[in-house]
């Protein structure tokens, strides 16, 4: 359900509801502010949460930082949301500088990134990853599986092969698009325009999504994630509606098919980032909402090659 000025109003409408007989899956609500890293080591805390297919590391260094990666099986995501953080990725034998306020996709295999002055970071893995898996803090919730979301599957290897891709996100809005999409094989993020003090309670956009996780990463500022789970012909696997305030930086992962909405609420910038693993498919048949759709083609493309599952 959007408002007519939402963009996301002219995309196809969603399917009913599920009614699977089963247990509501839950949410996670991860905040980061007021919780333990789950891995501290000198001058850097990292803190871990996972949905089904992947997994998100939040991360705040000080100094010089190295992040490496041995023998990762696939393409991961690297986010450098302040400008003034520089970064170097070293993968594939190239050596690669990455400016601030940026999104980059990283290479499979062996990788390093260095933080030349520290910063904050965040990098997104799929379930390939299962050393961080491991350490999610919500590890627990995963212990049995959402039946409503199919085995990852990754899309297409980009057309020239893969390497570093890394994109400004310094992108003005444009009328008719939605947010600032970029996609790759394994991830999706959609890097929202900042909304400067709390979101109209009259334009908000309680939706579903039918076999996928939405999640929301809030940078900065506040916001209340909204749920509500459909009801199903057992009263035992009903889910009260949820409510919850989360300042940043936070992750909410909110399963299908929960009926959901995320209402800004901080007085000054409120910065929510989506992020889905795989990508979506509404999102890139829309012609120009894919910022960089034309490095990583479509699954039914002709000659896409297709990733390692």
């Amino acid at each position: 359900m959007y408002d007519p000025t939402d963009p996301r109003a002219s995309l196809a409408p969603s399917k009913p509801g599920s009614t699977r007989n089963e247990p509501a899956f839950p949410a996670t609500y991860a905040r980061f502010y007021q919780s333990q890293p789950q891995e501290r080591g000198p001058g850097v805390d990292s803190w871990i949460v996972r949905g089904q297919t992947f997994v998100v590391v939040y991360s705040e260094a000080k100094g010089e930082q190295v992040f490496e990666r041995v023998g990762q099986p696939d393409e991961y995501v690297l986010l450098i949301p302040d400008s003034a953080t520089e970064a170097i990725v070293e993968a594939n034998g190239a050596r690669t500088e990455i400016a601030g306020n940026s999104i980059t996709f990283v290479a499979p295999g062996d990788s390093r990134i260095i933080l030349p002055a520290g910063g904050q970071v965040i990098r997104l893995f799929t379930e390939a990853a299962s050393d961080l898996i491991a350490k999610a803090s919500n590890a627990a919730t995963y212990e049995t599986s959402n039946a409503a979301i199919p085995k990852l599957k990754p899309w297409p290897a980009p057309r020239d092969g893969f390497r570093v891709r890394s994109y400004s996100l310094d992108v003005p809005p444009e009328p008719g698009r939605f947010g600032r999409i970029y996609r790759g094989s394994t991830f999706m993020v959609n890097y929202l325009e900042p909304k400067n003090g709390p979101r109209d309670p009259s334009m908000l956009s309680p939706h579903h999504h039918e076999d996928f996780e939405q999640c929301s990463l809030a940078l900065s500022g506040e916001y209340i994630h909204h749920l509500r789970w459909p009801w199903t012909t057992n009263i035992a696997h009903w889910r009260n509606d949820e409510h919850e305030h989360c300042a940043s930086p936070s992750v909410a992962i909110i399963p299908p098919p929960a009926i959901h909405t995320s209402q800004a609420m901080g007085q000054g910038i409120n910065q929510l980032v989506d992020i889905f693993c795989p990508p979506r498919a509404d999102f890139s048949a829309k012609p120009g909402w894919v910022l960089n759709a034309d490095d990583y083609p479509l699954p039914d493309e002709p000659g896409a090659i297709e990733t390692q599952s």
